[in-house]
């Protein structure tokens, strides 16, 4: 009696597990088809109002031609700096107070801050600054946060410390060279940031003098330590010499290398480095505004495109709509 109980409970749990493939599929089946039928029903409808869709598209082109036409070309370009005497942070905040002149239209406080003319002023549209993303920190700039939405709870990418990117845009595009030099003098000339570009520097040349005395106590110790060795292996009475590698002579060399090394290091950012501000990648020459006929065809195209598609859905469906208008 037991074995005829548990061979119809499996047999039950078979059935059952049957039933709910069978379901699964009928499920699926019936999803595919109302895909189907939707995608045919939409490729019907447009295909039917393919004239007012098309003229949507026309009208489109042709708001988008008007607006390049009525509108100043603006010329994109990016800088890549490294700040030497502050963290980023600090010098990205500060250029972008330029951004801030530039969004309320202060043409007087962005001269000032620049020292142009005025004239030259009118032709920046916008400057700002961004950090340079490093995706996996692996030491390569990859993207550039534009939007500003980097997450400082963010583990795998960081933002780079020894390089931003400062992106201007213009009305004319020859004056990118002017405006390179007027950014990096906008920066020097910041008190606060000379100051502390001093003292890095001072400071610097204290470790450099500290490291060119301490090479050269190594190196004469160095010297003595090798003519003790050298002694220590002459053979007395007439007996062998015992060639012997002496360990504190190697440890000598694996210091004095130590030091040169970072001496070297010093040597380089007080040669590459001196400044406020290195210019690591300047101004390109744009060819090709950023407001031409394609980037407004990218919002005036599909906004007409959608509100005719939307007119032509509504007046379709109109007694329909009515009905449950006055329904409700």
């Amino acid at each position: 009696m037991p074995e005829n109980t548990e061979n119809k409970n499996v047999k039950d749990d078979e059935i059952d597990l049957l039933d709910l493939f069978k379901r699964m599929g009928k499920t699926i089946s019936n999803w595919l088809n109302a895909l189907g039928r939707a995608f045919l029903v939409t490729t019907v409808f447009l295909l039917k109002r393919w004239l007012p869709l098309g003229l949507s598209i026309i009208i489109g082109v042709g708001f988008s031609w008007m607006a390049k036409n009525n509108s100043k070309k603006i010329y994109s370009s990016e800088l890549t700096i490294r700040s030497n005497a502050v963290p980023n942070s600090d010098m990205i905040s500060y250029i972008n107070r330029l951004h801030l002149f530039c969004i309320e239209n202060d043409s007087l406080s962005l001269a000032a801050a620049l020292a142009i003319p005025l004239e030259k002023v009118r032709s920046i549209a916008d400057i700002e600054a961004f950090w340079a993303i490093d995706l996996g920190k692996d030491g390569v700039p990859d993207k550039i946060d534009y939007k500003n939405n980097y997450s400082v709870t963010d583990t795998v990418n960081i933002r780079m410390t020894d390089r931003f990117v400062v992106r201007a845009r213009l009305t004319v595009s020859h004056d990118f060279p002017l405006l390179r030099e007027r950014i990096i003098a906008y920066a020097g000339q910041n008190i606060l940031f000379q100051q502390r570009n001093q003292v890095r520097l001072a400071q610097n040349k204290e470790i450099q003098e500290r490291l060119v005395y301490d090479i050269s106590q190594l190196d004469s110790l160095q010297k003595v330590k090798y003519f003790e060795e050298t002694r220590s292996r002459i053979p007395s009475s007439g007996g062998q010499m015992i060639f012997l590698q002496a360990q504190n002579t190697q440890l000598i060399y694996t210091d004095i290398y130590a030091l040169y090394a970072r001496k070297q290091a010093i040597d380089r950012e007080m040669e590459l480095y001196n400044e406020v501000l290195t210019l690591l990648n300047d101004f390109t020459t744009p060819a090709i505004p950023i407001n031409g006929l394609l980037s407004y065809g990218k919002t005036y195209i599909p906004f007409f495109f959608i509100l005719t598609l939307l007119f032509l859905i509504v007046f379709a469906n109109r007694k329909k709509l009515t009905e449950v208008y006055k329904k409700y």
